[in-house]
């Protein structure tokens, strides 16, 4: 460790932290310490969680409130976690129709977020200071089972667009200041894709951050022209946000020389599990209850794929109580061998974003397109199919009717990032045909990218 990334881990983070209202570095020091509890330990530290965190909003969240009373479900006296299966599932429909009761009363400060729209529908929902800590309290442990740490030089290739502000040049600044550097995913062209590893090669970071697929395209480049980057240092590469693919892992892992460290998790239902040294995908169990559940609703024990459903226990100002994430997964029925007490999924399917093609050739993320829609106040529900360069087809459920402005609008975003001469066929549909995962896919490419 440098003297510089001490100092950033050791003062500067904790006082941005502070400055934030982040109970973040207290969080993560407890969290360094029950990752090591036993799993009956575990499951108990969980428990007093859950019951703690019921009682909260059973008293403060209006929703809440009302369902338990309905249902006389007694927060106060759950004694497994079990006890969750007399509460209903969540679904984006059910926090959507109830928006402003699921704000705690005595709520302050809360974030208004979107989901990234790849996994669904999209969704508002809000974050307090509580959740928000424990997330990142619960990603810096994460970094730490791979020998890098906050002030570490990073290199994050993300979708997030940057618009300079004053609260986005007041990110940028915290960023340099603690060796974070961010490269836009969404625009993948060669001429961009040379420049991200010409500066992969200057800046020699640490560790890398992005989606899978990104990093799995700059590492076919640097493959492609011979340029080495397996000696710079790197010591791992953290992806996240789509399904990681074997063919993309052994990509990333041949250029960059350093191991791939799979997570799961997303905005709306949290930090849910990250992958340890030893290959096993760990779920954050101080913070929240993971159970896998049949179509109809019924819990699956381990070994056996069903949907992720999660509880966060550090939500109670604006609560995810049995949150169905659309994606499917497995329990693993093994502890793992890196002795932690925290439970392990032994599968995670889902979180598929495509690449698109622009008429130019440049490959840009699907969220890129994705942004266009996302937003529009008419529309409910949407699917961009790209056939080919040429023909990108887009079906849209609207609110109420698509309008000749609503397909104006939708035709002029995606030619501003896909090109002028791209056809655009924008066509209005009743419903979208689910995957049999039971999640949306927002974006299908018909041209191979990755």
């Amino acid at each position: 460790m440098s003297l510089y990334q001490k100092a950033v881990a050791g003062l500067l983070f904790p006082l941005h932290e502070k400055l934030k209202g982040h109970d973040t570095v207290a969080v993560h020091r407890a969290m360094e310490q029950s990752q090591w509890l036993a799993p009956d330990e575990m499951a108990q530290l969980q428990l007093v969680n859950l019951r703690r965190f019921l009682v909260k909003i059973g008293r403060t969240v209006p929703y809440y409130g009302a369902l338990f009373a309905e249902l006389d479900f007694n927060p106060e006296m759950v004694r497994s976690v079990a006890d969750l299966q007399r509460l209903p599932l969540l679904d984006k429909a059910t926090i959507r129709a109830h928006t402003e009761r699921l704000k705690a009363r005595d709520a302050r400060g809360l974030k208004r977020f979107n989901t990234g729209g790849s996994s669904g529908e999209p969704l508002i929902f809000y974050l307090g200071n509580e959740r928000v800590s424990h997330d990142v309290a619960a990603k810096r442990r994460a970094t730490r089972w791979w020998g890098v740490d906050i002030g570490d030089r990073e290199i994050v290739v993300w979708g997030s667009p940057i618009e300079l502000g004053s609260q986005d040049r007041v990110r940028l600044l915290r960023d340099m200041l603690f060796r974070t550097e961010l490269l836009s995913a969404f625009e993948m062209s060669q001429a961009n894709l040379r420049k991200f590893v010409q500066r992969i090669r200057q800046l020699r970071p640490k560790m890398l951050f992005g989606y899978p697929s990104s990093l799995a395209l700059i590492a076919q480049f640097a493959g492609e022209q011979g340029i080495a980057l397996d000696g710079l240092g790197i010591r791992v590469a953290f992806v996240t946000s789509e399904r990681l693919y074997d063919h993309q892992r052994e990509a990333i892992e041949r250029t960059f020389g350093c191991p791939v460290a799979n997570g799961y998790g997303g905005r709306d239902a949290g930090f849910i599990a990250h992958a340890c040294p030893e290959g096993s995908l760990h779920i954050t169990a101080e913070d929240m209850v993971l159970e896998i559940v049949d179509a109809a609703g019924n819990i699956l024990p381990p070994g056996e794929s069903g949907e992720i459903v999660v509880t966060h226990l550090f939500t109670s100002e604006f609560p995810f109580v049995r949150y169905r994430t659309g994606d499917i997964g497995t329990l693993s029925e093994r502890p793992c061998a890196c002795g932690r007490g925290l439970p392990v999924l032994a599968s995670v399917e889902g979180r598929t974003t495509d690449f698109v093609t622009a008429s130019d050739g440049t490959i840009l993320h699907g969220l890129a397109l994705i942004y266009v829609l996302r937003d529009m106040a008419g529309v409910a529900n949407f699917r961009i199919v790209q056939e080919s360069v040429a023909l990108t087809r887009v079906e849209v459920v609207p609110r109420e009717f698509l309008t000749a402005g609503m397909i104006e609008e939708i035709r002029q975003g995606l030619q501003a990032r896909l090109g002028q001469e791209v056809v655009i066929e924008v066509s209005e549909v009743s419903a979208l045909k689910r995957e049999s995962s039971g999640k949306f896919r927002y974006v299908v490419s018909r041209v191979s990218a990755v």
